[in-house]
């Protein structure tokens, strides 16, 4: 549904704001009609409020970016980028009035290049769709965010996005070489390298990554490829505690082991995919870990970790037999938090970071939350680097359920930083955890992120009250 100028609803503002939008912007590349900006209005994090939009764009080129960016100036109008909106802090959500700047139509893979292994890409490239391009080349893309299906470059760089990988390969800043950025006066800045190596000037690059659209917009990216490992193998491994579990979890990182996944899903989270899809995983599991290895000899190597778990108190182990059987495996993890949205119908889900050694105190941690607040609580985690997903699960319709997992919620952030940890490993900050961020990095701290956001928008036009 594109709506021409003239059926667009107009006041003198909005109707300046559009004619202005379409002398650098063909019309079906503007949005007007109320029905269909909505829909642009927020991403799928709960909790988090959004503005209505005066106008959704949809740019297929740099210099398209370059012109919303330039009116947006002159009009002082705030601007906030999206990409698929699979977001889960509110980063993505619209503000009032604003221009919802949509780079999904922007979603070219530009190059691939074996030898210097890297790709480089518009920020509309769905990450999924990147990591099979890359694959028929015998490269590989290593973050994969469980969204990977939907999810795009560009909100993975805003984010700074995880994925089930990272315990071997790292998160998405450490692929990301270089980009082009459209600064929030309309001016194209390119930063970083496509070099393997490089340290000119201070790392603008890193300083993008994570920023949650903030401080400009990606509008190409280079990013780092890997060759294509074998194929991997999985372990499931059943523990009759979450403290069995972790232990399971330091003795496998002490002992020099790399998994290429190591995933830990607890009673909630595995009756919940059971619920939902019939798998048939363990139900009178407490804790279920995964591990997986994509070595030349992952049969080894996953023989020494089921002893490790073995000695860490697994009452059972069992390695898959082969790559259809541990891609099977992989889908219950991936699915685990559509299958805990399935309890109650709304989630909020906390992104939780501690040392390796204080995790199984975050879990214990949690159930005490769970219990004290009478919520389902179920905890997913990237066990391999501490990142947890405690998700509370709660009815939205009832305001006391609603006020309950707000309060829990918190009080799991509390924890995470109270063990040394962080309030976020790969969500990001936007709205959900404004306040939060503070408590993380101090004044002094607060004072700094706000001097480099003054130095790139000094309007503040940019995503406007994410962050901070």
């Amino acid at each position: 549904m594109i709506m021409s100028r003239i059926e667009a609803p107009r006041d003198d503002r909005t109707g300046n704001l559009v004619d202005l939008l379409l002398g650098g912007l063909p019309a079906e590349a503007v949005l007007t009609d109320p029905d269909v900006t909505a829909s642009y209005a927020h991403d799928m994090a709960s909790f988090c409020p959004a503005g209505t939009p005066a106008v959704v764009v949809l740019p297929r080129t740099a210099e398209e970016v370059q012109h919303v960016m330039r009116t947006a100036t002159a009009l002082r109008v705030p601007v906030v980028p999206q990409g698929a909106r699979t977001g889960l802090s509110g980063a993505a959500n619209a503000s009032e009035g604003c221009i919802v700047l949509s780079l999904t139509k922007m979603d070219r893979i530009l190059e691939i290049s074996p030898v210097d292994r890297i790709a480089v890409v518009e920020p509309g490239v769905v990450n999924a769709a990147l990591s099979r391009a890359v694959g028929e080349h015998g490269l590989y893309y290593p973050p994969d965010p469980s969204s990977w299906e939907m999810c795009t470059i560009g909100g993975n760089i805003g984010t700074a996005s995880g994925g089930l990988c990272c315990v071997k390969y790292g998160v998405t800043a450490e692929y990301v070489l270089g980009l082009d950025v459209v600064l929030a006066d309309g001016r194209l800045m390119s930063t970083g390298r496509r070099t393997a190596k490089g340290v000119a000037g201070y790392d603008l690059t890193r300083l993008f990554v994570g920023s949650e659209g903030s401080l400009g917009i990606v509008v190409r990216a280079v990013l780092a490829l890997r060759p294509k490992p074998p194929a991997q193998l999985v372990l499931a491994a059943e523990f009759a505690s979450g403290a069995a579990a972790c232990d399971a979890v330091c003795r496998i990182m002490e002992g020099g082991h790399v998994p290429s996944l190591l995933e830990l899903m607890d009673r909630t989270t595995v009756k919940a995919v059971n619920d939902l899809a019939h798998m048939g995983l363990p139900e009178t599991t407490e804790a279920l870990l995964l591990a997986a290895f994509d070595t030349t000899d992952p049969a080894a190597d996953l023989g020494a970790v089921a002893a490790l778990c073995e000695a860490a108190g697994a009452t059972q182990v069992v390695p898959a037999d082969d790559a259809a059987e541990s891609e099977l495996l992989l889908q219950a993890r991936r699915l685990s938090l559509t299958a805990l949205e399935a309890v109650k119908g709304v989630t909020m889900i906390d992104d939780v970071c501690v040392p390796r050694s204080r995790l199984a105190e975050m879990l214990a941690g949690v159930d005490r939350i769970s219990a004290k607040y009478g919520l389902t609580i179920g905890v997913v985690a990237h066990a391999g680097d501490g990142n947890t997903h405690p998700t509370v699960c709660f009815d939205p319709a009832d305001p006391e359920e609603s006020r309950r997992a707000r309060e829990s919620f918190d009080e799991i952030m509390a924890l995470g930083l109270e063990l040394g940890g962080t309030i976020t490993g790969e969500h990001g900050v936007g709205v959900l955890k404004k306040e939060w961020l503070a408590r993380e990095i101090g004044p002094v701290g607060m004072e700094m992120q706000r001097a480099v956001k003054q130095a790139f928008d000094p309007l503040n036009i940019l995503n406007p009250g994410k962050l901070f």
